[in-house]
């Protein structure tokens, strides 16, 4: 079997993908044809010129932008169902979207609205796709104290049926202006049940890692990327095996390292941290989850059974049913054993 036959045998979970960044360009351009006067292209071309990242604020703003076009509920289911249609063709049997409900807030969706959407968009999934998806919502972190009390606020009285998890995203050099409301937010939801995920150590050094693990709770963390810089940080996380979802061409397109050859993914193997791969934003960044498969296996060299790791890693960091994760892994232990 082939590198790649195997990569698109290989069943996969795609735990880090953001609901609005998972739009396809034919999606983007329909809503911005919809909402002229947006600022998004309203041509394949511009878009794809719009989708070239400057940095992580630059990155920051088009998603702004991109977002602003979601004003419906019946948009938001649009995005699931696309977003499982697209993953059912990768292999892919689960993921947990991040949702930013602040976002649908802003634009007047009420919260009982989007819920339904969510709920009918799960539902839809797997009937449609075969795939199963489950829900974090996400406090962009740059928008402070009105942002954590409407998503939390959201979580708590008209959560979806498939939400499992609680995070944080967007500019981190932000977060320390609003710790207290962010810790607070984090405290709520996981006194609900909600598991901790937040976004660290993606554009700021070890000590936001340190501060979602301290004051967060954190149970899986986004990105890491920086934890390398403390070797304190790197002998906790391998002693805990505290997942680290990482999306090595998010980290090139937003300016987080130089070149792919640079990504910390292959060191944060070798020091034996517990690492799962994932897309992040797959459209604005020209990918796919089975093509960060792909990239592991080219540019960083990794065989059939390190890919294999990787996959198994995502089944057993998900929030997943334990009978499901025990079925996934099999069948990635069955593919392994059968190249």
């Amino acid at each position: 079997m082939t590198i790649d036959a195997f990569i698109d045998a290989l069943p996969k979970v795609e735990l880090h993908v953001h609901l609005i960044g998972s739009a396809s360009a034919a999606t983007v351009l329909e809503l911005s044809r919809r909402h002229p006067g947006s600022g998004v292209p309203t041509t394949e071309g511009e878009l794809r010129r719009f989708y070239t990242f400057r940095d992580f604020p630059h990155f920051a703003e088009v998603y702004g932008a991109v977002n602003a076009l979601v004003r419906e509920p019946r948009d938001v289911a649009t995005l699931v169902v696309g977003l499982a249609r697209d993953l059912a063709s990768q292999g892919a049997r689960y993921a947990e979207v991040q949702v930013t409900p602040y976002a649908h807030h802003v634009v007047g969706m009420p919260m009982r609205e989007v819920t339904e959407a969510l709920d009918l968009a799960a539902r839809r999934s797997q009937a449609e796709c075969g795939v199963e998806m489950a829900y974090i919502f996400d406090i962009p972190g740059e928008y402070g104290e009105q942002a954590a009390r409407i998503t939390v606020e959201h979580a708590l009285q008209e959560p979806p049926a498939a939400l499992v998890g609680f995070g944080i995203g967007g500019i981190e050099q932000e977060r320390r202006k609003y710790r207290d409301a962010y810790r607070s937010a984090f405290s709520a939801a996981r006194a609900a049940g909600l598991h901790s995920v937040p976004h660290a150590g993606e554009m700021t050094g070890p000590e936001t890692i340190w501060e979602v693990i301290e004051g967060y709770g954190a149970e899986r963390i986004g990105h890491g990327i920086t934890c390398l810089a403390d070797p304190r940080l790197v002998a906790h996380l391998r002693e805990t095996q505290l997942p680290l979802d990482v999306c090595p061409t998010s980290n090139l397109c937003t300016g987080q390292v130089a070149r792919m050859e640079d990504h910390p993914l292959p060191r944060m193997l070798e020091e034996g941290l517990y690492v799962t791969l994932n897309s992040d934003d797959p459209p604005m960044f020209a990918t796919t989850l089975a093509e960060e498969y792909r990239l592991a296996a080219k540019v960083f060299g990794l065989g059939t059974r390190e890919l294999a790791r990787l996959a198994r890693n995502g089944v057993q960091a998900s929030y997943l049913a334990e009978e499901r994760k025990q079925a996934l892994v099999a069948e990635i232990d069955a593919l392994v054993a059968a190249g």
